[in-house]
């Protein structure tokens, strides 16, 4: 059982002891509360108690666990006496539902324990390379240095001098710049990006995609309240083929998911094996 503070045992001790209720038989513990014949005790829900809690939202969270768990107990009453506790389709659907979420925690644990998530850059090219007619561009993307300051902001003029240069001072000055000053900014400009969302930045109304990307490397504007400077330092058309360091993430999680699924076929392989070996179940013919 999860360690709990001091505090919020003494709640519910005081709790308890206010009901002239029976301890559990087991245990000597107080019940905190009942709904017909059925009592829900501590040890019932402790381990669920958040450990960052405070006094007062530890109060609150033991006093709304109770209160749904009593109508929780008076819906299944309800339901019970209406449907039948005893319906077999409804026993069938819980051994059934009670079944597959045993072999889900024991394939998530086992996943834990056992999952190799390291995956080489050499894996991910050659998963790449192998299957490059799955990695075609759904979107257009860009390569940018992106800079949103406001109008009143200082030395509007070096800033865009900076943002355009590719010498290593002047770089470090408009990072600087953007810390201070900027109300928004994308930097690395060796990062690919869905052109969508950079567009999402700056007021255009209306524009093709495709032909700005073709015809304009630089987009320079102003509003009443900023002004915004875009270099577009390389892009790609939607429908050509995605680079590698766009898709590396994708692939990395597509590998590791292909060994998730491996690793619990080969656990279910042998489970399978094992009982046939030992005798364990059997086809009648």
């Amino acid at each position: 059982m999860r360690t709990i503070s001091l505090f919020i045992l003494l709640f519910l001790v005081l709790f308890a002891c206010t009901n002239e209720t029976e301890s559990n038989v087991d245990t000597g513990e107080q019940p905190l509360a009942r709904v017909f014949e059925k009592k829900l005790f501590l040890s019932d829900f402790a381990s669920g108690i958040p450990d960052q809690l405070n006094p007062k939202d530890s109060v609150v969270f033991v006093e709304t666990y109770i209160e749904q768990w009593i109508f929780g107990e008076l819906l299944r009453r309800q339901a019970e006496n209406n449907i039948g506790k005893d319906d077999k389709e409804i026993e069938k659907q819980i051994d059934e539902y009670r079944k597959n979420l045993l072999v889900y925690r024991y394939e998530t644990e086992l996943v834990k324990q056992k999952l190799d998530t390291s995956v080489s850059q050499q894996e991910i090219e050659e998963y790449y390379n192998s299957h490059s007619q799955n990695f075609m561009l759904k979107d257009n993307i860009v390569k940018v240095t992106y800079v949103k300051f406001g109008v009143k902001a200082p030395t509007p003029e070096k800033v865009r001098k900076w943002y355009l240069s590719q010498d290593v001072k002047d770089k470090d000055n408009l990072k600087k710049y953007c810390i201070q000053y900027a109300d928004n900014f994308f930097l690395d400009d060796n990062t690919w990006l869905l052109l969508e969302d950079v567009m999402r930045e700056i007021p255009l109304r209306e524009y093709n995609p495709e032909l700005m990307l073709k015809t304009t490397r630089r987009i320079e504007m102003s509003d009443s309240l900023f002004n915004y400077l875009l270099f577009i330092k390389d892009f790609k058309i939607k429908n050509m083929p995605s680079p590698l360091s766009f898709e590396k993430d994708n692939i990395r999680q597509v590998i590791i998911n292909k060994r998730k699924l491996q690793l619990i076929e080969e656990m279910k392989q042998s489970v399978y094996s094992q009982a046939k070996e030992s005798g364990n179940f059997e086809v009648y013919k």
